[in-house]
């Protein structure tokens, strides 16, 4: 409800890592570049500024699709998902991970053609497999600095442990089911006229 949505157009740092969780989890891990450029009016010209590199992670039948598409290192793409940032301890070093989980993702259509195929598939992810994901994912971490000197709740020891709670994280009803019905006890009384 509350995450922060984000979309991104970029480049194919690498080939995708595609791989199924030991729970049985299709998922597929992207590094995606991206290169902003501003006009330098003062030279007249285009100038590159600097390069930032975004983990993108793909779950179940997504996962599925970029494992059979083929996509490669260099191909330009368009990725929505929710922005995460993981900061954790791991030794002595504080590290700092951007990543977006991704909801949708294709080729950018701006730079090239590609063919679309449907598909149907489903299956539940578990707290294994995030795990094994975020442990798979740490190659791609940077590091924010050395670890702190008491161990500070906001920055578990675990890297792969699911973080505290924030505001606004409590579950969305499901307005399908009448137990759940935020309205239920609401009664409605007639305007006097």
């Amino acid at each position: 409800m509350n995450d922060a949505h984000i979309t991104i157009i970029g480049w194919l740092a690498a080939n995708p890592i595609c791989r199924t969780t030991s729970g049985g989890v299709p998922v597929s891990s992207l590094r995606v570049g991206c290169t902003p450029r501003r006009f330098d009016k003062s030279v007249g010209q285009w100038q590159d500024m600097p390069s930032m590199f975004i983990t993108v992670n793909c779950w179940r039948g997504l996962a599925d699709n970029v494992r059979v598409s083929d996509m490669k290192l260099g191909q330009p793409v368009i990725i929505t998902g929710r922005l995460r940032i993981r900061e954790y301890v791991r030794g002595e070093e504080l590290r700092q991970s951007v990543e977006i989980e991704a909801t949708t993702l294709g080729y950018d259509m701006s730079r090239g053609t590609s063919r679309f195929e449907k598909v149907s598939r489903g299956g539940e992810m578990t707290e294994d497999d995030l795990r094994e994901v975020r442990e798979s994912t740490d190659q791609w971490a940077s590091s924010a600095g050395p670890a702190p000197a008491q161990q500070d709740p906001a920055f578990p020891t675990d890297p792969f442990a699911t973080p505290a709670s924030h505001p606004g994280d409590e579950p969305t009803p499901d307005p399908s089911r009448d137990d759940e019905d935020p309205f239920t006890d609401l009664t409605l009384e007639p305007k006097a006229a």
